[in-house]
């Protein structure tokens, strides 16, 4: 692409330059027949054949504004018409300096500048060509004078020089127009890459994820990317608009930072959304812009739990492998005193206590050590409603449940597929649906619905109830580990289930809450999208 793109800003400069010399030539065309139907012509212009000089300057005028016309319409070949007007100045340069006295005209000079146009133009041999036809015209000039007019001594050694003079000219124009292909290829070169560069950059911007909107100094709006639009709720390109018809909230806080009076980073809400705006001044070099930059107070405060998270189970999964030792002895020591023969009801009812709380704790540290030590998930893609029924069976069979206690709704086509670790996917559902069975207090006590997102086209399943609902409270904690509502709760049901849908690029959440249940969804991957698991 880059090739073809510098060709073809190449061949626009030749045709550009061959502009040029048209119309250098059309100069001096017109000069020389201005001059003639003045009476201006200088000494020794025309002196010797005055008819010759009138029919070779209007001939010259004439072929000019043709090479001009035809060289816009850029046919013929770019080649052949350089080569066309370059034989065609030869001629009649020649020709003009017969009819004005040989060299002593001061011609030739004339020549000197074809020659140095024939060459940048077509650079190459064919510049020694045009330097040697140029010199080949005026030996022949001073030859034919010499033997057919009555004249003094011809001047061959003047001759001679302005050959020399044709040849040098061919060789600097040659240098000099590699070096000018050189330096428009590296400018070019240059263009394309600056024009990659502001492509790449503007690619970035959109795709980040906090929104970044730039104001000039008037507070109009130069550039917004995707995720501020979104934010903003934006629609349409708001280039050139005033911050305030975007947002009224970050324009009276652009102002006051201006001013020196208002903080760099400051929270505002806008349409219910807590944002973030952190103000930055772009000092460019014949403007200042403002740099706002946006962020969902939301996912920060997100970001920041899940760090916390991550660290809390690091911490735990240490402490919960220094715990299993005095544990296990505690549950051994207990175990052998309640084998005694001498204990009596209250010393046995304390052992008892000893060996079902140790197992409570045993129970959380299988939990805690089961996210440290969680292997890697293995999806594969299975048809959802022919697995969900294998699975409802064998469930309902192991708990003894009633064959109505937990309903399947499907509402997708049959051979709908999902992509997910077969066994992480049973232990998520098993601690739903456990969960909910806990809750549950209708019949039948669980609903399991599957569905398809018209707008992603994902599958989503959901699992409800029909308890008395979560609390209002107690939702924003519902995933953390350790929270848990229920007297003999470990707390990391739920946690542990969200951390294997992630493990699967499936989401859970809470989809729905009331007083008349609530239900988990859990968003499964697309199917046919296959990305790298962890």
């Amino acid at each position: 692409m880059k090739t073809l793109i510098a060709a073809g800003q190449a061949r626009r400069s030749a045709w550009n330059a061959l502009t040029y010399f048209n119309f250098y030539r059309f100069l001096i065309a017109f000069l020389f027949v201005t001059l003639y139907w003045t009476g201006q012509l200088p000494t020794p212009l025309g002196v010797y054949d005055k008819a010759l000089f009138f029919y070779c300057s209007h001939v010259y005028l004439v072929l000019a504004v043709l090479a001009q016309l035809v060289s816009r319409l850029q046919r013929p070949p770019y080649a052949l018409q350089v080569c066309v007007q370059v034989f065609t100045d030869i001629t009649i340069i020649t020709l003009l300096m017969y009819a004005s006295n040989g060299l002593s005209s001061g011609l030739g000079i004339l020549l000197v500048v074809t020659v140095a146009f024939g060459g940048i133009l077509i650079p190459g041999r064919i510049g020694i060509l045009f330097a040697s036809l140029a010199t080949l015209a005026v030996l022949g000039e001073e030859i034919y004078t010499h033997l057919f007019r009555v004249m003094p001594e011809p001047n061959y050694t003047h001759a001679g020089m302005l050959g020399v003079s044709f040849f040098m000219t061919a060789g600097i124009s040659y240098v000099l127009a590699g070096r000018v292909r050189e330096s428009e290829a590296r400018a070019e070169q240059s263009r394309i890459d600056l024009e990659n560069l502001a492509r790449l950059n503007e690619h970035i911007v959109q795709r980040l994820q906090s929104g970044i909107v730039v104001l000039d100094e008037d507070l109009r709006v130069r550039l917004v990317n995707e995720s501020a639009c979104n934010l903003l709720g934006l629609h349409g390109d708001m280039t050139g608009k005033d911050i305030k018809e975007c947002s009224a909230e970050i324009h009276a806080n652009a102002l006051e930072w201006k001013s020196g009076q208002g903080k760099n980073a400051v929270v505002l809400r806008h349409g219910g959304v807590e944002i973030q705006a952190s103000f930055v001044r772009l000092k460019l070099e014949d403007r200042v812009e403002i740099l706002v930059f946006l962020d969902d107070v939301s996912l920060l405060l997100q970001r920041a739990q899940q760090m916390k998270l991550a660290s809390l189970a690091r911490l735990t999964a240490s402490i919960a492998h220094e715990i299993r030792n005095p544990l296990g002895a505690i549950s051994h020591a207990g175990q052998l005193l309640a084998e005694s023969s001498n204990l009596t009801h209250d010393d046995q009812r304390l052992t008892a206590i000893i060996e079902d709380h140790s197992r409570r704790i045993n129970r959380i540290i299988e939990n805690i050590q089961s996210i440290s030590r969680r292997d890697r998930a293995q999806p594969v893609v299975m048809e959802l409603e022919t697995w969900l029924e294998e699975f409802l069976n064998e469930f309902m069979s192991r708990h003894g449940l009633e064959g109505d206690s937990i309903q399947l709704c499907n509402t997708v086509a049959a051979g709908t597929k999902v992509r997910m670790d077969a066994a992480q996917f049973r232990q998520v559902l098993i601690n739903l649906i456990e969960n909910g069975l806990r809750y549950s207090q209708g019949n039948p006590a669980l609903m399991i619905t599957m569905a398809i997102d018209e707008a992603s086209g994902r599958p989503h399943l959901d699992v409800r109830d029909y308890g008395p609902g979560i609390r209002d409270a107690d939702v924003q904690h519902l995933f953390e580990p350790f929270f848990t509502t229920a007297a003999d709760g470990t707390g990391l049901g739920l946690y542990i289930a969200r951390e294997l849908c992630e493990a699967n690029q499936a989401t859970l959440i809470l989809h729905d809450n009331s007083a008349q249940g609530c239900c988990f969804r859990i968003k499964f991957a697309h199917p046919e999208k296959q990305h790298n698991l962890i």
